[in-house]
């Protein structure tokens, strides 16, 4: 009779961790509020509201957020878009890791990048916050820098003291014809990374 308690405990204890290992946490990361819908900052929402709206998905307002989940191939994507501002972004980040009981491993923080040109995907598995606040701030939560970081390129096609105002507007026309063949591949690299895994998604992906 114990050796079978033991035995449901110990094959329940599996099924738990192997739905765990099936659950992945995708963060948009941008700022709420209609006057940064279309700013290059908020382009980590904008890849998620793609996936979302091919899918037929829709955002539920939640704590800290709002999030949708996506069923691919046995595993359950959850698509979250922080309320608390990008500079707060890890308090949505560790709250919903700690709600879905999902591991570091399976996050994956998508975000604009100053230093890649416009457009180009950087995947890798950890790194600095590269003077971006909301993985700053994410760091700090965490407590680590060892999680996957989506990095989409808007470049630094602006004057010295104008950074700001570069970040927080609004894509060009040329760059406003591209985005949706971008956001296309980001659709595709997010349900990679749950399938094929990292390191296969970084050798297929990457410098696209």
């Amino acid at each position: 009779m114990i050796k079978w308690i033991q035995k449901l405990f110990t094959s329940t204890k599996t099924e738990e961790n192997t739905d765990c290992m099936k659950k992945y946490l995708i963060v948009g990361l941008g700022n709420i509020g209609a006057e940064y819908v279309n700013t290059r900052h908020n382009v980590g929402f904008k890849v998620v509201d793609f996936l979302a709206k091919k899918e037929g998905l829709s955002f539920e307002t939640v704590k800290l957020g709002s999030l949708a989940e996506y069923k691919f191939k046995g595993r359950s994507f959850f698509l979250l878009k922080p309320n608390t501002y990008m500079n707060l972004s890890g308090k949505a980040v560790k709250y919903w890791m700690d709600k879905e009981n999902i591991p570091l491993e399976n996050i994956m923080i998508i975000t604009d990048d100053l230093n890649l040109s416009f457009g180009t995907i950087r995947i890798k598995p950890k790194g600095s916050d590269g003077g971006h606040n909301g993985l700053k701030n994410i760091n700090l939560i965490l407590n680590t820098n060892q999680y996957t970081r989506f990095r989409f390129g808007i470049s630094d096609e602006f004057k010295k003291g104008q950074q700001v105002d570069y970040v927080l507007g609004e894509w060009d026309e040329t760059e406003k014809a591209k985005l949706t063949e971008r956001f296309e591949l980001a659709s595709e690299i997010i349900k990679s990374f749950g399938t094929a895994g990292l390191e296969n998604t970084m050798n297929m992906y990457n410098g696209k």
